[in-house]
């Protein structure tokens, strides 16, 4: 008998191990930064396509309208560059590339990872434009998808463009997540029923 309850108790602290183990690893699996446009400590000559940051997995918007997220180009001035839109694109993050002057810029960038966590970060990058390439005029704040300046930095306030398939896939996430934490509990439960009938029936054998 004791000997059951040692195998049943076991199972139980086995299951509920990996129930933990299940909860926990959303909580550390935060995006990160795999790749970008300019990369850090860069020099430009020319103006890339877009400028954009490239992370380890699918980002989470799931409103759809670019909350939390942001990306800003800034001269060492404290003058903004760009239109103020963003594309959201799977893993990635981008916004059309704009320049002014020659000098050191910074792109700030901020994100949701897939596990919902907001995450950001600055690359460093120098602009040594070539004779023909296009100068921009700078902003005193950051500037607004569809003309004007934020008159306050805040992510949530930006407009965006968002790849398709986006939603989807973060829920996908989410949803397996709760069925496998859903599943642990199911195998807690049956476990600890199991041992429960098991010395129900072995005390009234003894009787």
């Amino acid at each position: 008998m004791r000997r059951i309850i040692r195998i049943g108790a076991a199972l139980s602290a086995a299951t509920i191990a990996a129930l933990v183990l299940l909860v926990a690893a959303p909580a550390y699996a935060h995006n990160y930064l795999v790749a970008s446009t300019p990369e850090e400590g860069a020099i430009l000559t020319q103006l890339p396509e877009e400028f954009s940051v490239s992370t380890s997995d699918t980002l989470l918007d799931l409103a759809g309208d670019g909350g939390g997220f942001a990306i800003q180009v800034v001269d060492a001035s404290g003058n903004y560059f760009g239109d103020g839109c963003f594309t959201i694109r799977d893993d990635s993050l981008s916004t059309t590339a704009a320049l002014g002057n020659a000098g050191e810029y910074t792109m700030l960038w901020q994100l949701v990872s897939s596990d919902g966590h907001t995450i950001s970060g600055e690359i460093g990058f120098e602009w040594q434009p070539d004779a023909d390439q296009p100068i921009s005029e700078g902003f005193d704040a950051p500037p607004a998808c569809g003309g004007g300046t934020l008159e306050q930095t805040d992510p949530d306030d930006q407009a965006t463009s968002t790849g398709d398939g986006q939603t989807d896939a973060a829920t996908t996430v989410d949803a397996a997540t709760v069925l496998l934490v859903a599943g642990a509990i199911a195998l807690v439960l049956i476990a600890g029923v199991a041992i429960f009938l098991i010395t129900v029936r072995r005390n009234r054998s003894d009787q």
